[in-house]
């Protein structure tokens, strides 16, 4: 399970439980420099998508089989990445950040984009979380208690990594860029009919790259933190139904979720 920006493997602590009760042996790695707290080291900043991706490719390569990628928000984007190395037998994608070419459907997406430069620099630095932000726009259907508690273990994140998401037109190295041809395993799309930061008609988009191989479904009432907010146990139920049809397909042993 590959968590989204600003964030930890601690984000699925209780999203994890029903795939662990089903049998799955599930990993919540952090992304690189996201296990240090609040002070990560200025090599943060210029962190790179193509450099979270080979840490995790590297920690797959020690498996035993191919895992079950599943990604929330900027961790799908990087479950995409992966995919497209051919390292996933499976993916599953939680209101995913957009890879290279899949352009913005709102108008919230791309102001947001643009409201970057107001910020200077951003590329270079180390960028903090904001309360106000992630209240408004990923925590926006949690209890102001669950809010708090959840916020307060946010970590800053890499500024280049966030400059190669958002403005990716711009990006001259195409961090992002997933050949969609390179995806050759079964997806599975979840966006919340509420959720700003990623919305349903880019989702789709996204879902449409891959074909057939793609399942797209409109979570109605649902925002961006799928993996927290009411209801996330249905959202769990979904992806384990949908990854006993994807096994019954292709019988192996019970395999790793990372």
């Amino acid at each position: 399970m590959i968590h989204g920006a600003f964030c930890g493997g601690w984000a699925f602590e209780e999203f994890a439980r029903p795939f662990k009760r089903a049998g799955f042996a599930v990993q919540t790695p952090s992304l690189r420099h996201h296990d240090c707290g609040a002070h990560p080291p200025e090599a943060l900043a210029q962190t790179s998508l193509l450099d979270y991706a080979d840490d995790l490719a590297a920690l797959i390569g020690k498996l035993n089989e191919k895992p079950i990628l599943l990604g929330h928000s900027l961790g799908g984007l990087l479950a995409q990445m992966l995919a497209a190395r051919g390292l996933a037998r499976a993916t599953v994608l939680l209101a995913p950040s957009a890879p290279w070419g899949v352009v913005a459907t709102t108008f919230f997406e791309m102001a947001s984009a643009q409201a970057m430069f107001l910020t200077g620099d951003f590329w270079n630095r180390v960028l903090p979380p904001r309360f106000d932000i992630a209240a408004a726009n990923s925590l926006d259907k949690l209890s102001d208690q669950e809010r708090q508690a959840v916020y307060e273990c946010f970590v800053p994140e890499s500024g280049l990594a966030t400059f190669e998401t958002m403005l990716w037109a711009i990006d001259a190295k195409r961090a992002s860029e997933v050949q969609a041809r390179d995806v050759v395993c079964p997806l599975l799309c979840l966006a919340g009919e509420k959720d700003q930061i990623n919305p349903p008609s880019t989702v789709r988009r996204i879902a449409a790259r891959y074909g057939g191989r793609a399942v797209f479904e409109e979570l109605a009432g649902k925002s961006h933190w799928l993996i927290g907010e009411r209801g996330w146990e249905d959202v769990a139920a979904r992806v384990l139904k949908w990854l006993d049809g994807v096994l019954a397909r292709t019988p192996e042993r019970r395999t790793t979720v990372a």
